[in-house]
């Protein structure tokens, strides 16, 4: 199978057809091999316009899904990103091509090591692999200017918004489990956390936020 041409397909028939234009996005997506991050069986539908499951739980997002959430993130060269719940990592990958420095947090010891390895052979140096509970976020290096859910939660957990700099941006698809979620952004500034409802997205929900009644925003 070609790749190559079905990521340029990728570009211009699911990304560019959905107002996801920003050069720096369209170059990352259309450069990162998603075939590398998927079971060897899936690899031929790596470009396909649907949520592949990686196992554990983790899904591959949509790739116009995870192109608008990075366009509405407006992710730069300084900023220091933690992504939750990474999977296989090729989230972290893209981000890698458009950031400063990323933290990917994964709760399974397997799954991390997996994505560690894959981000190392893809040569993304400044992607760091940690373990933990998602919740939870990863307080040792916040704040952060950036904060993507690799799927879709229930609510944002406050321990996770209180990780946020100032002017930073939280972008996560917000759903509980029926009918479409809504991809959202979450803003602090001036010391006040907003939040902006900015499309539907059918993301499947990451197992460790099915049950989410007890995160406040």
């Amino acid at each position: 199978m070609d790749f190559a041409k079905a990521r340029r397909n990728m570009v211009e028939s699911q990304l560019r057809t959905n107002r996801v234009i920003e050069p720096a996005i369209v170059t990352a997506m259309g450069s990162v091999p998603r075939e590398r991050f998927l079971p060897d069986a899936l690899a031929a539908v790596a470009y396909i316009d649907e949520d592949l499951p990686l196992g554990g739980g983790r899904f591959l997002m949509e790739p116009m899904i995870f192109g608008r959430m990075l366009q509405e993130a407006m992710p730069g060269p300084e900023d220091a990103v933690l992504l939750i719940g990474c999977g296989t990592g090729y989230s972290a990958a893209v981000l890698a091509k458009l950031c400063g420095a990323v933290i990917a947090l994964e709760r399974d010891s397997g799954a991390a090591a997996k994505a560690q390895a894959l981000l190392s052979g893809h040569g993304a140096d400044n992607v760091v692999v940690v373990e933990g509970p998602l919740e939870k976020g990863w307080p040792d290096e916040a704040p952060y200017q950036l904060v993507l859910f690799d799927g879709a939660v229930g609510e944002v957990p406050q321990a996770v918004i209180d990780q946020l700099a100032e002017n930073g941006r939280i972008v996560a698809v917000i759903s509980n489990g029926e009918g479409p979620g809504r991809a959202t952004l979450i803003e602090r500034r001036g010391g006040v956390v907003s939040r902006r409802t900015l499309f539907d997205a059918n993301t499947p929900v990451l197992p460790e936020f099915v049950k989410s009644a007890g995160f406040v925003f």
